[in-house]
C-alpha cells in the first residue's frame, strides 16, 4: 500500500513480547480464567456487579474527555434513566457511549466478529450523533491537532487527512488478519493506532477505547464488561496521556516503538483484573449479609438490589430501582414507592430530596456494613510490574 507520493503507508507495529511481558500477560490470563468461573456461577449478585461495572466503564471513558458524572448518574444512564446531577452535554455523551458499548456487547455474542470501516463509523455515530457539527460516522475533512487545555500547546497532530482512508483500511485489515497475537495485545494496538491516526473530527479517544473493547469481546473468555480497562484509564488519565505522548512523539509517527504503550496497557489489565477480583469477593459477602437483613426484616426478595446499591454508597431512586427490577419482573411506580418506604421505615435507607430529586441513601445499619466489608480492604498495588528488579543481596550476618 502506498500514498500518492509512492511512500509506503504503515501503522504502528506490534513489538515482540519479551520474557517479563509474557509473564505479566500470563498473570492476566490466569486472573481472567479464575474470574470466568466465579462470574459464571448462578449467583444473583453477579448481575449487580455486572451492571455497576458497565457504569464504571462508561463513566471512566467519558471522564477522560472531561464529561464528569457521579457513578450513580452513570449507572442511571446505563439503565436508560435520567441522571440527577449530570449536565445535558455529559448525559448525551454518556448515553451515546452506552449505546455504542451495548451494541458491542450484542455483536460479541455472534460466533465470529469481524472489524470493518463501516462498523467503526457506525459505532462512532452512535457515540457522537448528538452533535452533528462533529461529523459523526465520517472521517474528518481536514487536519486535526490535539491541544493541551491548560497550556494551549499542540501535543499531537493526526495523520495527513489524505492518508486517513488508507490507514484505516490497513488497520481493519490488520485486525481481521492478525490472529497470532493475544487478544489483549491486538486490542491495545488497535486502540493505539486509531487514536494516533485520529480519523474523526471528535470522539477519537472514546472510539479507540470502544474499539479496544470490541476486540476483547471477540475473545469470548470474559465479558468485555469485565475485561475493559476504561475505569483504570479514567482514574489514571494523566499517565494515559503521558504514555500516548511518549509513544506518539507529537504527530503520526508509526515507526516509533510501541513497547511502552504495550507495557502500560498490560499494567492496566493486571490492575483492573485485581480490582475486579476484590470486588467479586466483596459483592458476594455483601449480598449474603443483605439477605440476612432482608429475611430478618421480612422484606421481599426484590429489595436486595436497592440495598446493594445503597450499601455501595450510591443513590437509589424509584425509576432506577424499577429499571433494575425490569430485567426479572415489572414493578409499578407505586409498588416501588412502597418498597422504598418500607426500607426507610426499617431504618435501612434514608430519604433525601423532593419530587424529581428524591433519592435514598444508606441508613446507619448499611453504612456500618459497608465499613465492615470495604474497610477491610488491603491497599491496592501501585507497583510497576515492569520495574527493574534488583537481586536481593545475601546477608553478611
Amino acid at each position: 500500500m502506498s500514498d500518492s507520493k509512492g511512500i509506503s503507508l504503515m501503522i504502528f507495529a506490534t513489538p515482540t513480547l519479551d520474557a517479563r511481558e509474557l509473564e505479566v500477560l500470563a498473570e492476566i490470563e490466569a486472573l481472567k480464567i479464575k474470574l470466568q468461573f466465579q462470574l459464571n456461577e448462578p449467583k444473583r449478585w453477579t448481575g449487580s456487579l455486572r451492571r455497576l461495572s458497565f457504569a464504571r466503564n462508561i463513566r471512566g471513558s467519558n471522564s477522560i474527555e472531561g464529561f464528569d458524572a457521579t457513578l450513580d448518574d452513570a449507572a442511571a444512564v446505563a439503565l436508560g434513566e435520567e441522571p440527577l446531577d449530570a449536565t445535558t452535554e455529559t448525559r448525551l455523551a454518556l448515553d451515546g457511549y452506552r449505546n455504542a458499548m451495548t451494541y458491542v456487547l450484542q455483536i460479541a455474542q455472534e460466533p465470529h466478529v469481524e472489524a470493518s470501516e463501516a462498523l467503526i463509523k457506525s459505532l462512532h455515530f452512535m457515540m457522537t450523533h448528538y452533535d452533528l457539527s462533529n461529523s459523526p460516522g465520517r472521517w474528518r475533512p481536514g487536519a486535526i491537532f490535539v491541544r493541551d487545555e491548560e497550556s494551549g500547546e499542540i501535543v499531537h497532530e493526526g495523520a495527513d487527512v489524505d492518508d486517513v482512508p488508507a490507514l484505516m483500511a490497513e488497520l481493519v485489515n490488520d485486525l481481521n488478519s492478525n490472529t497470532a497475537d493475544p487478544p489483549v495485545i491486538r486490542a491495545a494496538m488497535a486502540h493505539l493506532n486509531l487514536v494516533m491516526i485520529h480519523p474523526f473530527r471528535d470522539g477519537n479517544g472514546r472510539m479507540s477505547r470502544c474499539l479496544q473493547s470490541l476486540i476483547l469481546a471477540a475473545e469470548g473468555v470474559l465479558s468485555p464488561v469485565f475485561m475493559s480497562v476504561e475505569e483504570y484509564l479514567g482514574k489514571n488519565t494523566q499517565a494515559y496521556y503521558q504514555i500516548l505522548a511518549e509513544v506518539g512523539g507529537g504527530h503520526w509517527s508509526p515507526s516509533r516503538d510501541a513497547r511502552p504503550w504495550i507495557r502500560f496497557m498490560l499494567t492496566a489489565h493486571l490492575r483492573q483484573a485485581e480490582t475486579l477480583q476484590r470486588r467479586v469477593k466483596e459483592s458476594e459477602r455483601l449480598w449474603v449479609e443483605l439477605e440476612r437483613i432482608r429475611v430478618r426484616q421480612g422484606l421481599p426478595e426484590r429489595v436486595i438490589s436497592a440495598l446493594f446499591d445503597a450499601a455501595y454508597g450510591y443513590r437509589v431512586r424509584n425509576a432506577t430501582y424499577r429499571a433494575v427490577l425490569a430485567q426479572d419482573e415489572e414493578v409499578s411506580e407505586q409498588t416501588a414507592g412502597r418498597d422504598l418506604k418500607q426500607l426507610v421505615d426499617a431504618g435501612l435507607l434514608n430519604s433525601m430530596g423532593e419530587r424529581r430529586g428524591r433519592h435514598y441513601v444508606a441508613g446507619e445499619e448499611l453504612q456500618a456494613l459497608r465499613r465492615a466489608i470495604f474497610g477491610a480492604r488491603t491497599p491496592r498495588s501501585v507497583a510497576d510490574p515492569f520495574a527493574i528488579r534488583v537481586p536481593e543481596q545475601p546477608s553478611l550476618f
